[in-house]
């Protein structure tokens, strides 16, 4: 059985697809699990980082680490932010840059295979180079999203089911994507389309659980309870 951490995840879905596959699927992030399951509700960095902080159930080692890290402050659709009237915002470009240290811990982390997954990046930030660019549109969706894809020991994700993109036309005559007027927190969820193309074709590199026991039920037993908040760190 292969112990699978989807970190900066609240929504559940990435980590609920891994599950469906038979694996031992947790997510982390700071804010609670929208779905019920096995979920951390702690800063990534402490579970991969800290030592003097504890999780009861939760795996020491991974076999796969997906990951979603902020992109506020690093996407290129946020530039006329970075360079408002021509000129750099140094708070704005700070922050970058300690987005950009978070996003190389995730990606230099000991794990033997890891996806990070970011939206194209500000050249400002010389941000290492995306292993490949995927569209919510190759995986059911009909929409146009382009998300990068950054990984270590594991093929580019296939296209699973290649739609045609819809668009609306303004006022003006000018096209958008149907995903203006979202919510930053709502485009932030993985479509359940990529979350289920990651967990069939990367799920199927890992280690199998035949059936869920010994150590896998224990962490079920410690998932998020109903209306809870998941797991957080013990009281040393």
């Amino acid at each position: 059985m292969a112990n699978v951490l989807i970190a900066c995840e609240f929504s559940g879905i990435v980590r609920e697809a891994f599950r469906k596959q038979g694996h031992n699927a947790w997510s982390c992030d700071i804010l609670h699990s929208e779905i019920e399951g096995q979920h951390i509700q702690a800063n990534i960095l402490d579970v991969l980082y800290n030592d003097e902080v504890s999780f009861y159930g939760v795996p020491k080692r991974w076999d796969l680490m997906i990951a979603h890290p902020p992109c506020t402050f690093l996407t290129k659709a946020g530039t006329r932010w970075l360079f408002p009237k021509g000129e750099l915002n140094k708070q704005r470009y700070n922050k970058g840059l300690e987005a950009k240290d978070f996003f190389l811990k995730l990606l230099n982390f000991d794990c033997s295979r890891i996806a990070i997954e970011n939206p194209v990046p500000q050249k400002v930030f010389n941000m290492p180079t995306p292993t490949q660019i995927i569209q919510p549109y190759e995986y059911k969706h009909k929409l146009k999203k382009t998300t990068c894809l950054w990984l270590k020991n594991l093929p580019e994700l296939k296209p699973s089911n290649i739609v045609k993109p819809e668009f609306y036309i303004d006022r003006k005559g000018i096209r958008h994507t149907k995903l203006t007027g979202w919510s930053k927190k709502r485009k932030s969820r993985t479509f359940p389309g990529i979350a289920e193309a990651m967990a069939k074709q990367w799920g199927k590199l890992l280690p199998l659980a035949q059936q869920l026991k010994g150590g896998t039920e224990k962490a079920k037993l410690s998932g998020t309870p109903k209306g809870g908040n998941g797991i957080k760190p013990k009281e040393r």
